[in-house]
């Protein structure tokens, strides 16, 4: 009997030709079956779909149908599949479908469908351009070639403004490094946002800058601090007798002729160029195209003591000449400390026996 021959072995009798035909017919008969089983489990809805997958592949397994009647069984349990949610499955099984039958539509129409759940919208548009080629008018494939063009015009548009942050914020990192400037970690993002220093079509840097009120923890922030201004200049506007007094100052000691600037030094280790890069590139298009480079710089007042101490600025020098100091590590953006000879407070600051206070507010200038 046909049953007993060896695998690969040749029927030799017509009784063992009858017997394997007899087989081959109830394999494929089971298979037939096994397809319309699982078509009926698809129709009864999701929480039959498991069932339904077992029909196919059970029918797919009985190796008897030919290479189109395969296709589709490939493609119904893509089809399944994609209503689950199992895009990658899908999209295996579409495939196979694809490979045994290149005329089967609804393959082509699902691996599409599966490529755009799955992002790889250069794959979903190929399926859907290779699908009508097959059948031209097909209005779901079409449909679908639209999203996926529609996505990739979206895609197109975010990576040539991910191009474009990155590029700026390379030159940002050139302009820094060749003004000798050092850019430690950022801190007081609160007062900022996401505002970082902008490099203008003649070269020249514009700052934020956060201005510090130690006194009465109360901050400013100059939105755009050309790095070829002086702090004369911009003091001469804040303070100016025209301007309101601060509506905290009701000792009137910030005047014109009374407040002094600072920065900090000894509390900050200066950032690699990897790591400048991925801060600048941060709330950008290109934020996380930056690879890191995990090598910390170091700092230019050797390790950070621990202890900070205040450097006075002359009003007179340009907020470049300032940045490009030998001991000043720009935390992010340049921070200035604000305090008043005629404050009660200023001795104190002096003899350095205060603490940095946390800033919550701020107020634009």
């Amino acid at each position: 009997m046909a049953l007993w021959m060896e695998a690969g072995s040749e029927p030799n009798t017509d009784a063992e030709r009858a017997d394997l035909d007899a087989i081959s017919a109830l394999k494929e008969a089971a298979a037939v079956e096994l397809k319309e089983k699982g078509n009926e489990y698809v129709k009864k809805g999701k929480k039959h779909f498991v069932h339904a997958i077992d029909c196919y592949t059970r029918a797919i397994n009985q190796q008897v149908l030919s290479e189109k009647d395969t296709s589709l069984l490939f493609a119904n349990r893509a089809h399944v599949n994609l209503l689950l949610g199992n895009n990658r499955r899908a999209l295996e099984d579409a495939q196979q479908a694809i490979k045994l039958s290149q005329t089967n539509i609804k393959s082509f129409y699902r691996a599409a469908k599966a490529s755009l759940s799955l992002g790889v919208l250069r794959e979903a548009k190929s399926y859907c351009e290779k699908g009508l080629e097959v059948s031209p008018e097909n209005e779901e494939l079409r449909k679908v070639l639209h999203q996926v063009n529609s996505k990739l015009l979206d895609l197109e548009k975010r990576e040539i403004n991910a191009s474009k942050s990155l590029k700026a914020a390379k030159d940002l990192v050139s302009a820094i490094g060749n003004r000798g400037l050092t850019i430690g970690k950022a801190m007081y993002r609160e007062l900022t946002g996401p505002k970082k220093p902008i490099l203008d079509d003649n070269n020249i840097l514009h700052w934020p800058v956060v201005l510090l009120y130690p006194e009465v923890m109360s901050s400013d922030v100059i939105e755009d601090f050309c790095e070829t201004d002086m702090f004369s200049s911009h003091l001469d506007i804040m303070y100016s007798e025209s301007c309101l007094p601060l509506p905290w100052d009701k000792e009137k000691a910030y005047t014109r002729d009374a407040v002094e600037l600072y920065y900090e030094i000894g509390m900050a280790v200066d950032l690699s160029e990897g790591e400048i890069l991925h801060y600048l590139l941060e709330g950008t298009a290109g934020s996380g195209l930056a690879n890191v480079d995990e090598e910390k710089g170091s700092s230019k007042n050797g390790n950070a003591t621990g202890f900070p101490k205040w450097v006075k600025v002359n009003e007179k020098r340009t907020l470049h000449d300032v940045l490009k100091s030998s001991d000043f590590i720009i935390p992010g953006v340049p921070v200035f400390y604000v305090v008043s000879r005629s404050s009660h407070s200023y001795k104190n600051f002096k003899a350095g026996i205060w603490d940095i206070p946390s800033f919550d507010d701020s107020e634009n200038s």
